[in-house]
């Protein structure tokens, strides 16, 4: 049986979010679908995740470090998870119950300033609430949310397991 070690656990982290992150980029540019901004929110905090572990990975910090870079990850998991779980929540609404639409990602980034952009994220938007990709019954934000839960729950072992 191969130990896990903290930098292996890391690694791991990493790969799940760099697979996640090329399956979104497959998405868009493969097979076509345009995301929306919550989307693109999404996938900064799948690049951070993603960062945080390959910088732990390669540090291979001793055990302080270890818990920093866990619960690093971990916020940036819960990040996440939040905006998967708000997108997920949008998607369950009927589209009588969303309040118009956001500006595009690009343009929001372009023409407002942090706190402004920032607010757009939450923006009730018919284009984050449609559904059109499924896997299994769930769709694209439902799996993201599974993965942003599943990485946070390794972040936390890797961080704070004993050894």
């Amino acid at each position: 049986m191969v130990a896990v070690t903290p930098r292996k656990a890391f690694l791991g982290i990493f790969v799940i979010a760099a697979l996640m992150m090329g399956y979104a980029l497959f998405a868009e540019h493969v097979q076509g679908y345009q995301p929306c901004m919550l989307c693109m929110v999404q996938r900064v905090f799948v690049c951070l995740v993603g960062g945080i572990a390959l910088l732990a990975f390669l540090h291979g910090p001793g055990a302080v470090g270890r818990r920093i870079y866990g619960a690093l990850c971990a916020l940036a998991c819960a990040g996440g998870g939040y905006i998967a779980a708000r997108h997920v929540y949008l998607q369950s609404l009927s589209p009588e119950e969303l309040d118009g639409c956001a500006p595009s990602f690009e343009y929001a980034l372009e023409n407002y300033d942090a706190l402004k952009f920032l607010k757009t994220i939450f923006i009730r938007d018919q284009d984050c609430g449609v559904i059109d990709w499924t896997f299994l019954g769930f769709s694209m934000p439902a799996w993201v949310l599974a993965g942003f839960v599943a990485l946070f729950a390794a972040s936390l072992w890797t961080g704070f397991r004993r050894g």
